[in-house]
């Protein structure tokens, strides 16, 4: 004998909505954790906008996860909680910003932004897995204001008509990895008053400037790869005690790297440094050192109006200007693109390899250094530079205007 039971229908609405079971595609708030201590998991496509489903994030914070699809935007989504993670589906989530007058994608900061106190920024914040993008006449892709441990992770931010991340004032610890930033008319990641910072393992190419960092302490630039830049590669100046080491700098149209501004402490190593219109510029840059990198094929300076090349070739693979100071060069190999056997692969008529400028420096120790198949090994302008050590270096058919 079978015995049928029948649960009225009142009673399996409730038991759905009471398990965290959506019965309506428009659901405006986010589902109730039966877990003790857990926090709002919010699925974007269950709100009528994005910005709404930021806005449903409680204060504790929780996770927002975008569904894959194309997001147009015309004003900036605004995330104003900490403690949260906004994760998209690679790059089939695509937040577009169509607005023309200047506005950022993406700003993250506390509701009181400026006016925020010291003990209540906002923290732990991470933005990952998701493309944004904007065109020539909008603002910032991704801004972050006040925000301490953000962590920006495998994001695509390309053609802003600003910066790509602007990082101000973030002072603890952030970090950017695995992220392709393309394409923004101003400066790839910049960063301003930032602390123990890490850009690693990132891909930058066509922006203005790949990185600035200004204001700062403990900058690792680590792993990443630059190039095609209409400015500079990496450009840092008042930070503190800094690395770029490991990075591919390749064919921009300004310098590789220049430290400026009372920089100091800073190491510079195991770059390759190629085909850009200069490489190391130290332009107010104290107790640093320049090691293991590898400078090859810089461009040559304009021409005349007449036609012809300048009298003084701009040698700039490494430039130490008068206003720095205490610098160690080791290990370096400053080169054309000899293979062997005298083939010569890449020179052509606008780019020649390049050597060491001293611009009226002092204290400058250049040891351990391969010279080869340059103009100049080593050229001396004024003002006169003071206290250089030139030992133990190797010249091939490289002149030098120290004696070796």
């Amino acid at each position: 004998m079978s015995i049928r039971v029948l649960i009225p229908s009142a009673i399996v609405l409730l038991s759905l909505v009471w398990f965290g079971v959506a019965s309506d595609s428009t659901q405006t708030q986010p589902s109730k954790a039966m877990l003790p201590g857990a926090r709002a998991e919010i699925e974007a496509a269950k709100f009528p906008s994005l910005q709404a489903a930021l806005n449903a994030l409680p204060k504790e914070g929780g996770v927002v996860r975008i569904p894959p699809g194309t997001f147009e935007i015309s004003q900036p989504l605004v995330l104003k909680r900490g403690d949260v993670l906004i994760q998209g589906s690679g790059a089939a989530t695509h937040i577009k910003n169509v607005n023309t007058d200047g506005q950022p994608a993406l700003v993250v900061k506390h509701p009181d932004g400026e006016n925020v106190k010291a003990d209540d920024k906002l923290w732990r914040v991470m933005l990952s897995n998701f493309r944004i993008t904007g065109n020539e006449k909008s603002g910032h892709g991704i801004e972050a204001l006040l925000v301490n441990e953000i962590f920006i992770h495998g994001v695509t931010v390309g053609y802003h008509g600003g910066d790509g991340i602007k990082l101000d004032r973030c002072y603890e610890d952030p970090r950017v990895s695995d992220c392709l930033i393309t394409y923004n008319k101003q400066t790839g990641v910049n960063l301003a008053g930032c602390h123990d910072i890490v850009v690693s393992a990132n891909q930058f190419e066509e922006n203005r400037d790949a990185l600035r960092c200004f204001d700062g302490f403990n900058l690792c630039f680590t792993g990443n790869c630059v190039d095609d830049h209409v400015g500079d590669g990496v450009v840092i100046e008042n930070t503190y005690g800094s690395v770029v080491s490991g990075n591919m700098i390749e064919e921009c149209d300004g310098r590789g790297i220049v430290l400026a501004r009372d920089c100091y402490g800073i190491t510079l190593s195991a770059n390759v440094i190629a085909h850009n219109g200069g490489g190391i510029d130290l332009v107010d840059a104290h107790g640093c050192a320049v090691s293991a990198n590898t400078f090859v094929l810089l461009k040559m300076p304009p021409k005349a109006k007449d036609g012809t090349q300048p009298a003084q070739l701009d040698t700039r693979c490494l430039r130490i200007a008068k206003d720095s100071s205490r610098i160690t060069v080791t290990g370096n190999s400053f080169c054309d693109s000899y293979i062997g056997e005298g083939a010569v692969k890449r020179k052509v008529n606008d780019q020649l390899a390049g050597g060491i400028v001293l611009e009226g420096t002092r204290d400058v120790t250049i040891a351990g250094n391969t010279f080869s198949s340059l103009p100049k090994a080593v050229e001396m302008r004024q003002p006169k530079s003071e206290n250089v050590l030139f030992s133990n270096n190797l010249l091939i058919e490289a002149p030098s205007e120290l004696a070796p």
